[in-house]
């Protein structure tokens, strides 16, 4: 891999994030009024239909190769979505994030046990300036000693989030060697839609005009997303990769201040310093080669 391949793979994995964090605050709008089964659901019928349509436009069959670990990294996103989405109708949005973005820290060591990725010194300077910032934007409560603690079953909605796309973000990082990304992308809905749709029926509330164009909303900003972010890495070594995702948090930010009133203070601010001091140490310190790609 080349150092222009790095670059455009953190220019993806950037752009990835910011189309997450736009995503996050139509879930977080839409679910005042509606379940979060009729939002993974949502989630899974537009992107359903673009990638199809993508699919067949570009004329790439969209059943793939390796189609076990396929359906291996669907179902894993199919359980990340549905805790994250829970967990941002249930936590302010900066603390649902920085708890979701706990997974480059595992996503780090699954893939040192099961694909042999180096964790290098400078992988583990930004994963601890990106925590560092990210818990500073947040102010857990736990931790802060604030007197609203999070709601214990959005914390763990949270973490297991993170648990699941730790696994999912390997899962992809073998799949690159394999199939095109947006066939990846293709399975997520493939399995979705079928999986959330008893839920949201059972659960169903007719939406608002404006509750539709949530829906329609967070489907394609999600689908943009996954398409930068399954690209990107591709580029990027897992670990390394998943950690520049923590530019969300500067993202959840700004857009937080925009749109719900939230006005970050100096802790807020050194955050932000310290999470794009973290981006910065991945940029300028490229991993090597992982293992599998290191062969003649």
């Amino acid at each position: 891999m080349t150092r222009t391949d790095d670059q455009r793979g953190v220019a993806l994995l950037i752009g990835s994030a910011l189309g997450f964090s736009l995503m996050s605050v139509q879930v977080k709008l839409a679910g005042e009024e509606l379940p979060v089964a009729t939002l993974v659901l949502a989630r899974g019928v537009v992107t359903l239909v673009l990638s199809a349509t993508w699919l067949a436009h570009r004329r790439i069959s969209p059943w793939g190769n390796d189609k076990k670990r396929l359906l291996l990294r669907a179902v894993l996103g199919v359980g990340g979505l549905g805790c994250f989405f829970y967990a941002l109708t249930v936590l302010p949005l900066a603390e649902a994030t920085v708890i979701h973005y706990l997974n480059p820290l595992l996503t780090a060591l699954v893939a040192a046990f099961f694909l042999r990725e180096a964790i290098r010194p400078s992988v583990l300077i930004a994963i601890a300036l990106a925590l560092a910032g990210t818990v500073l934007i947040a102010r857990p409560a736990v931790l802060f000693g604030a007197a609203n603690v999070a709601p214990l079953s959005g914390v763990l909605a949270a973490l297991g989030g993170a648990t699941f796309s730790a696994f999912a973000y390997t899962t992809v990082r073998r799949l690159r060697l394999t199939d095109d990304p947006h066939v990846i992308v293709f399975y997520f809905p493939l399995v979705a839609v079928p999986a959330t749709l008893p839920f949201a029926i059972a659960s169903w509330r007719t939406p608002s005009a404006t509750g539709w164009l949530l829906l329609l909303g967070l489907g394609v900003a999600t689908q943009v997303s996954q398409v930068l972010l399954t690209m990107g890495l591709a580029l990027v070594p897992a670990g390394r990769a998943t950690t520049i995702g923590y530019v969300q948090i500067l993202f959840a930010a700004g857009l937080g201040f925009l749109v719900f009133g939230e006005r970050p203070g100096l802790t807020s601010a050194l955050g932000a310093l310290l999470i794009v001091s973290g981006v910065l140490v991945l940029v300028r310190r490229p991993a090597a080669p992982s293992p599998e790609n290191s062969g003649p």
